[in-house]
């Protein structure tokens, strides 16, 4: 009997080579279905706010389909909301990418990051490498200086629209950096059993994104120190039962049937 087959945690995601919601026109960029049980039949898909195009596809499509990939070799200046569906309609979750051609843009990553996690941002200007500037999030600046990079210990208030600023090139688009709760590994134990006695034991180790969820072990220990006390107590009574059987040189079955007697008068018989 087959009791458990398989552990479905989560469908198809959409990733995104390299990992950067922000492109300069013209960049190569790969954009990825992936999942456990395989990618088939999902394509990448995505909306610019004028309807949705598939990926490969004729007329209204993007991008070159290649396999569960779709590429783009020079990356034109239209910015969009990209996902992976599946051919009954399901979704992943969505990833927004910009694509500029201001002076400087944001290196932030496209996809969720975990809290705990040290994400650096970058202000990378249009020729050249990175560039002196103010970073922003959510309206304020994070520090009180110009810097090229900075690096966050990513928690979930750190969530929230980041963009960086230089004097000289200006501002640069503005990104929306989700973040996850940690990763928890859970182990799923299979038995599937033939019809001959063999027994055959798979482990499937899968990960699930959580923020940390309350312990539920502080309830259990009052429940199982109840039952320790309890049966420590039915041994106890026993022991003492035992020892006074021993000491009296009565059973249990003896004293069933003992029958107790006064004022017993004895005749002897004649014969």
């Amino acid at each position: 009997v087959l009791l458990l087959s398989a552990l479905t945690v989560s469908a198809v995601s959409l990733t995104v080579s390299p990992n950067l919601q922000q492109f300069f026109t013209g960049a190569s960029v790969s954009l990825t279905c992936e999942g456990q049980l395989g990618s088939d039949g999902w394509t990448v898909k995505r909306d610019t706010g004028s309807g949705t195009e598939s990926c490969g596809a004729g007329g209204r499509g993007f991008g070159r389909l290649t396999g569960s990939s779709c590429l783009f070799d020079e990356f034109n200046p239209i910015s969009g909301v990209y996902w992976c569906e599946g051919e009954a309609g399901e979704k992943s979750e969505e990833v927004n990418i910009t694509v500029s051609d201001k002076e400087v843009i944001l290196e932030i990553p496209a996809l969720p990051v975990r809290t705990g996690s040290d994400v650096t941002l970058c202000c990378k200007k249009k020729t050249g490498g990175p560039v002196a500037a103010y970073f922003h999030f959510n309206g304020r600046p994070v520090r009180p200086k110009t810097e090229k990079n900075i690096t966050i210990n990513m928690q979930q208030s750190d969530e929230g629209l980041y963009w960086c600023a230089n004097d000289e090139f200006g501002s640069s688009p503005q990104s929306f950096l989700r973040v996850r709760g940690s990763v928890t590994p859970i182990s799923v134990t299979t038995t599937e059993r033939a019809t001959t006695t063999t027994t055959t034991t798979t482990t499937i180790t899968t990960h699930i994104s959580h923020p940390s969820p309350p312990s539920s072990s502080s309830s259990i220990v009052p429940v199982i120190a109840a039952v320790v006390f309890l049966g420590l107590l039915d041994l106890v009574l026993v022991v003492v039962l035992m020892k006074w059987w021993r000491q009296t040189g009565r059973t249990l079955p003896s004293l069933q049937r003992k029958a107790v007697y006064e004022g017993l008068t004895l005749k002897k018989n004649s014969q």
